[in-house]
């Protein structure tokens, strides 16, 4: 039986079993258990009542969290030469073309995001392979495939994720770091539930949403009373 280490034994006290939470406690008590040496992402996992299989019950979107992720988000941006200086500007930490897609099929992925335009997506269905299981593929319906480079690179910078349900039927987010006030994220986690909520496909029958729980890099999970989520 593997050894539990006395930090996770304090943080395991602070833990009530089977109790559902209010938003706003979990919010600070995810806070108090994290208890790794780094700022630690806080996590959502969003559990719904959808059959992912079915295309008509697919559950896809983005979302700006108010105060963003937290995280410097690593931006590449896939652009010709004429738009090189729009996304430089708009703060991408990578710009160029060819050179990069070169680099990507030698192996190279040292990125979160990737914007790019409609005219370049033809050049990337070889990379298909590398980019799609690292879910790093752009996709017009996540704002990353645009003529819109500079403003996508900003939204992407400020905090704009998407999300996706996967095929267990759950959605999982990151929506700040243990750093954050608990106010912050707690309002970063109602943004994503709300949006996720209005996402909700007619073929969709019975309990929505059916189960939130909140968690930091190697916590436990906290288990949220779905009552307790401001407006759903």
């Amino acid at each position: 039986m593997a050894r539990i280490s006395k930090k996770r034994k304090e943080v395991l006290k602070k833990i009530e079993i089977n109790k559902k939470y209010t938003l706003s406690d979990a919010s600070k008590l995810v806070k108090e258990i994290s208890y790794t040496k780094f700022d630690s992402s806080v996590d959502i996992d969003v559990r719904l009542g959808v059959d992912p299989k079915k295309a008509n019950q697919m559950v896809r979107g983005v979302v700006s969290l108010p105060h963003g992720t937290g995280k410097d988000v690593r931006v590449l941006a896939l652009v010709p030469p004429d738009k090189e200086a729009e996304a430089r500007e708009a703060g991408a930490d990578h710009v160029g073309l060819d050179e990069y897609i070169q680099k990507i099929e030698q192996g190279w992925v040292d990125i979160d995001i990737i914007v790019t335009m409609p005219s370049v997506m033809a050049k990337l269905g070889k990379l298909g392979r590398i980019l799609g299981p690292r879910n790093l593929m752009p996709n017009p319906k996540s704002g990353t495939v645009t003529m819109e480079i500079g403003k996508a690179v900003k939204e992407v910078k400020a905090g704009k994720i998407d999300f996706k349900v996967d095929k267990e039927g759950a959605i999982h987010a990151s929506i700040g770091k243990s750093s954050m006030e608990p106010q912050k994220l707690f309002e970063n986690a109602v943004e994503l539930i709300s949006a996720i909520n209005k996402l909700k496909p007619s073929a969709a029958k019975g309990t929505y949403l059916k189960g939130v729980s909140l968690s930091s890099t190697m916590s436990p999970g906290l288990s949220v009373d779905t009552k307790s989520i401001p407006g759903i």
